[in-house]
């Protein structure tokens, strides 16, 4: 067994104390590769980060619940000189999908996109009478705060009277390829493609989250799928965020062209679950960043 040269803290949740099925042989491999891989929750003020060689940044699946709470986290860090997997200017410019807007203004092919604070939704919908749009968070996961409905409509209005006046939002229209075809997850490690998923929602829904009875099979992409994910990061690192440990691109195929619905670089399940070489990849590129830290800010002993 090797002697561990590096400790690396793996920052998840408090839903997640301790390692996520889908990350299991990534930290066994990492272990294997002499990495001592401790799962820590994000906002666990006990924790001292310092005492770790870097953060890899997993399953905080909470942090935009406690969004104030989670960017004083990041400030802390920076503060403190820890580095985080991706980096912290990248976790903060990632955690407000209004980055869409900044993609696309780069070329990348997005769903349509408008931003409109909680008390000016009725004003931005206002044009779009009868039209089938999705309304989630700038700041959201997992479906949080996500509606979808028919602009006019009564059971639509009362849904959107719900929504905390105090977040802002993404308004979208459906796209009916999610529920007809699926919703592609397509995963690179250091901008490399590595493999993808197509999720689908259950009949009837629009969500293809498994907590929402959502679907998610291994699946090939077409070639024109993989070269428009990869251009979506190539754009990501026009805008300066260029040194990706791991992203994910979600996207759905319309009218024969793929469009972005979001680039996770922050906490995305990256399926590793019965993708046993891609884990191994992942951890043998973890285990090089590692090695190429300056001395000076590896912890000591």
């Amino acid at each position: 067994m090797s002697v561990s040269r590096f400790r690396l803290a793996v920052a998840s949740s408090r839903q997640f104390p301790t390692v996520h099925q889908d990350d299991v042989h990534l930290l066994a491999t990492l272990n294997r590769l002499g990495v001592e891989t401790t799962v820590c929750v994000w906002n666990d003020p006990h924790v001292d980060w310092t005492s770790f060689d870097a953060v890899l940044i997993r399953t905080i699946w909470d942090y935009f619940e406690h969004y104030t709470a989670f960017c004083a986290w990041l400030d802390m860090l920076d503060r403190l000189g820890v580095i985080t997997i991706n980096d912290t200017h990248t976790l903060r410019w990632n955690s407000d999908k209004r980055y869409l807007l900044e993609l696309e203004q780069q070329g990348v092919p997005v769903i349509p996109t408008r931003v409109a604070q909680g008390g000016s939704l009725q004003e931005t919908l206002s044009p779009m009478l009868e039209h089938d749009v999705v309304i989630k968070p700038t700041v959201s996961g997992g479906a949080w705060h996500t509606v979808r409905g028919k602009v006019g409509t009564a059971d639509f209005q009362h849904a959107i009277e719900q929504l905390p006046n105090k977040l802002d939002y993404l308004v979208q229209p459906f796209v009916p390829e999610i529920a007809s075809h699926g919703e592609w997850s397509l995963m690179f490690f250091d901008n490399a493609y590595s493999h993808a998923v197509l999720k689908r929602p259950t009949t009837g829904d629009y969500r293809v989250q498994e907590q929402h009875g959502g679907r998610t099979d291994q699946a090939t992409p077409d070639d024109h799928i993989v070269k428009a994910a990869s251009k979506t990061l190539a754009a990501t690192a026009a805008l300066g965020h260029r040194d990706l440990a791991y992203a994910r691109v979600d996207g759905v195929v319309a009218n024969g062209q793929f469009l972005v619905m979001e680039l996770e670089v922050i906490e995305p399940s990256l399926f590793l679950t019965g993708r046993p070489e891609a884990a191994e990849r992942f951890a043998q590129l973890l285990v090089e960043r590692l090695q190429s830290l300056p001395s000076e800010a590896r912890r000591l002993g």
